[in-house]
């Protein structure tokens, strides 16, 4: 598997086990699992794991690694299209009566409390039902497998295809796998960009992209002004 360094900064959060896994970078094999046949592997980049976490990683760990990556990836996503959404819609959606309003890192604190519990509640039943289809049966199970990935699962997969998406062919799917992964992957960098952008400014996302489409008045108009305004508004502090 070829590891973006988004994924490696995933991997640091993913489990407290993956704070050990520093080291040289080298193909993993565990048996007949190996990480190089996972999805998710692209031309120039190569087997990308500078930390070593793969390297050291059993087959259940990698599992687990790639569980994480793809469901930060998938809510990332989510998360993404969000902030436009949110942003682009405020004032005129009849959600919460249009009175959502803000940049969106505001916008959490706006939004009633009996939301909150419901998504609580819906998280908590995807959850476990993730957990039921990738973890062994602990009542049923020999002890050696209990809290262990079953070997026939395929990360990410929660059973749910309402348009018949998943390809029957096994390279078609592979690729479709992959597809996934790369949008997730780019998808935490674009998420992360939005947030640390919003928090800079206090500026919505759409509203930043709004102002810098905005053409200045020709009127007493210097470009180095328009320069140093950009640069000022990229600057954290």
């Amino acid at each position: 598997m070829k590891i973006s360094p988004v994924a490696s900064l995933l991997f640091l959060t993913s489990s407290a086990n993956a704070f050990a896994n520093f080291g040289k970078a080298k193909k993993a094999t565990v048996s007949t699992f190996s990480v190089e046949d996972l999805p998710g592997i692209l031309a120039p980049v190569g087997f990308f794991d500078p930390l070593g976490f793969a390297a050291k990683a059993d087959e259940n760990m990698i599992r687990k690694y790639r569980e994480a990556e793809l469901t930060h990836g998938r809510i990332a996503m989510i998360a993404t299209l969000g902030f436009f959404t949110g942003e682009a819609v405020q004032g005129i959606t009849p959600l919460f009566d249009g009175n959502v309003k803000g940049a969106a890192i505001t916008q959490i604190g706006q939004v009633p409390a009996g939301f909150w519990i419901t998504f609580t509640v819906a998280a908590f039943a995807i959850e476990t039902l993730r957990v039921q289809r990738m973890i062994y049966d602990p009542v049923t199970c020999p002890p050696e497998l209990k809290g262990k990935y079953r070997s026939d699962y395929i990360p990410g997969d929660l059973g749910f295809d309402p348009l018949g998406l998943k390809p029957e062919d096994p390279e078609a799917f592979k690729e479709k796998q992959t597809k996934e992964l790369q949008n997730g992957r780019l998808a935490m960098l674009a998420a992360s960009g939005f947030l640390a952008q919003e928090l800079a400014n206090k500026k919505g996302i759409v509203e930043n992209i709004i102002g810098d489409f905005q053409a200045p008045s020709l009127d007493n108009f210097n470009p180095l002004d328009l320069l140093q305004k950009s640069v000022s508004d990229l600057s954290p502090f």
